[in-house]
């Protein structure tokens, strides 16, 4: 099982100061990252033993020529059309990786909706509220964080929208 802390720990990333910082409750749950691994998502969820619809992947999409966090269960996909007009856009792609890398601060397959070098505007599907808990990104590739989806959303002033499919 992997390893669990409440407490910010030294050479914590910027997502786990963030809510050390907000005073949010979370858990640190980390694992041993395999870099063969097919989804970064699937491989977290199994690590941890959580559910794929609990264990939610940070995407970051170009929406009309803006940058937009995206954040779905790693069970699903995201609707990149619902996407765009949750934010009142026409049009959204996939944006460039390393486009999203420079912008967010974080690696791929690290991107955490939380404490990034440039704020982006964040759409939270809608699903993550069926949820106690929901665990994302914690800034690295093999540490994911897990708080209730009411504090991620407000942390990043997220709209929830049915941006995933399944």
């Amino acid at each position: 099982m992997a390893k669990k802390s409440r407490k910010q720990q030294p050479g914590g990333t910027p997502a786990t100061v963030a809510l050390t910082a907000a005073g949010t409750a979370f858990t640190v749950h980390s694992y041993d990252h395999d870099p063969s691994s097919p989804s970064y998502g699937e491989e977290a969820a199994e690590a941890l033993g959580v559910s794929a619809d609990r264990v939610f992947k940070t995407l970051v999409a170009d929406v009309d020529g803006e940058l937009v966090v995206a954040v779905v269960p790693v069970a699903g996909s995201l609707d990149l059309k619902a996407l765009a007009s949750a934010v009142g856009g026409k049009r959204s792609a996939m944006a460039d990786p390393a486009a999203a890398e420079r912008t967010t601060g974080y690696v791929r397959g690290g991107i955490s909706p939380l404490g990034q070098r440039k704020r982006l505007r964040t759409v939270l599907d809608a699903s993550a509220g069926s949820h106690a808990t929901i665990c994302v990104s914690a800034g690295r590739r093999g540490l994911e964080v897990e708080l209730s989806a009411a504090d991620l959303a407000a942390l990043t002033e997220a709209t929830l929208a049915p941006i995933g499919r399944a």
